[in-house]
């Protein structure tokens, strides 16, 4: 479907990426639904990925009610074979892939000393290994037309976070496969982006540590410091435009990473002063 002249895309577009088959993990709702949509208005071809197959043909009909194109790929990350087969429908219907962003992910909350070996895997499943299988299966084919592949992180990564240990310790395995894949890609034409944002607007705080989302939870994070989506998705489709190595962004979010990174005794100062 080409873009309808007219069209809210086709008005606002700057055209980084135009035509370039973008795939997100995890786009049928909160930063990927957003990321989606701002690809989609730089004249990307938009796939989605997800296990909620109603979500992602949401999200298609909404980037075709603008002029763009999109396509629904259901896709299980735990899974590698769900995984590997998604890549080879995004590149058989669409013609190639350009863009890959593993995006998929939730939190486990809790205390680690009450955690069950079922939460971490669980945990460890989503985050790192969907996010190493969403790499291996998408670089080569990323190589062919010197792409792009980006991995949401987390400031969570630089800092400790309590009573979030296991989603902070998938997001540090996140960080240290990005950093690993910038090395192996080096003079591929392939770019390997993280990204680690600070608090986002989406469902995370709304999904229990089964995966399971429920719209009746409360999300605990601080409003105050929630970015809208559509903003976030901005700076992040900038950030993967220029191939940027790593991207930090939000203001509580650079200033956490500084401060785990640099001053991680004050930061342990501070966070146990705090009420139990």
């Amino acid at each position: 479907m080409a873009v309808v002249p007219g069209s809210c895309y086709a008005q606002t577009m700057a055209k980084r990426f135009d035509n370039k088959v973008v795939w997100i993990t995890g786009g049928g709702s909160g930063i990927g639904r957003a990321l989606a949509s701002a690809f989609a208005k730089e004249g990307a071809i938009v796939a989605v990925s997800g296990r909620r197959e109603e979500r992602l043909r949401e999200v298609v009909e909404e980037l075709e009610a603008k002029g763009a194109k999109g396509l629904a790929v259901r896709c299980d990350v735990t899974d590698e074979a769900s995984v590997a087969e998604a890549v080879r429908k995004v590149v058989r219907t669409l013609g190639g892939l350009d863009v890959a962003i593993a995006n998929a992910g939730f939190a486990v909350a809790g205390r680690i000393e009450k955690l069950s070996a079922a939460d971490w895997r669980r945990q460890l499943d989503v985050n790192v290994i969907g996010a190493a299988m969403t790499a291996r299966y998408a670089i080569p084919h990323l190589r062919e037309r010197k792409g792009r592949l980006v991995l949401v992180g987390s400031i969570a990564s630089m800092m400790p976070s309590p009573r979030v240990g296991a989603y902070a310790a998938s997001k540090y395995a996140v960080r240290a496969i990005g950093q690993a894949l910038s090395v192996e890609l080096h003079g591929s034409g392939v770019t390997c982006t993280t990204i680690y944002p600070g608090y986002i607007e989406s469902e995370l705080g709304q999904v229990d540590n089964q995966g399971r989302f429920d719209p009746t939870r409360e999300d605990r994070r601080p409003k105050s410091l929630l970015w809208p989506g559509d903003r976030a998705a901005r700076v992040m489709v900038d950030a993967i435009e220029k191939r940027k190595r790593d991207y930090t962004f939000t203001a509580h979010g650079k200033a956490g990473a500084f401060a785990g990174r640099h001053m991680p005794g004050l930061v342990h100062f501070s966070l146990t002063r705090r009420k139990k």
